[in-house]
């Protein structure tokens, strides 16, 4: 992690959102808009990304500190209004990284590519063939074994 927020862009270029929050995330998560979920007034209820699987395609939103002053730490709540960020490539970020789920602890390197998992909106260090790497890191990890560790990453655009 570097720094002590999620976005660490002193002049950001990408796009501000609001929305309501569907579920329990920490910032430093990738989310989705729920789907089939009418929006509250103009705003469109987000869940951690959802999709069909993970590194699959999709909006990259990054879930931003809560409004109310809390810190990166802060989990949301349902119902809670909520904001989050759409990167502009190469702009970086601190996020939500999670392990294959080995029992060993995985490692990262500078450099290795993350895809978004899907149900939690975290990162993992890409496996397989994936529609979608959003994601390099620009730390390394050591023995990774508690999901959710903030990890200082550059936005790929892809």
């Amino acid at each position: 992690m570097k720094g002590s927020v999620i976005l660490l862009a002193s002049n950001p270029r990408g796009l501000f959102l609001e929305g309501i929050m569907y579920g329990t995330p920490s910032p430093g998560t990738l989310m989705t808009v729920k789907a089939a979920t009418e929006p509250v007034g103009t705003k469109f209820t987000w869940e951690p990304y959802n999709t069909d699987g993970n590194g699959v395609r999709n909006l990259t939103a990054v879930l931003l500190e809560p409004f109310h002053g809390a810190s990166y730490s802060t989990a949301y709540v349902t119902g809670e209004r909520c904001r989050m960020y759409v990167p502009f490539a190469g702009e970086e970020m601190n996020m939500l990284i999670t392990h294959a789920g080995t029992g060993t602890g995985d490692s990262l390197a500078i450099g290795d590519m993350l895809i978004a998992v899907d149900g939690t909106g975290l990162l993992l260090q890409t496996t397989g063939t994936v529609e979608s790497e959003p994601f390099m890191a620009l730390e390394t990890v050591a023995d990774l074994v508690i999901a959710g560790s903030l990890c200082h990453c550059i936005y790929t655009g892809y």
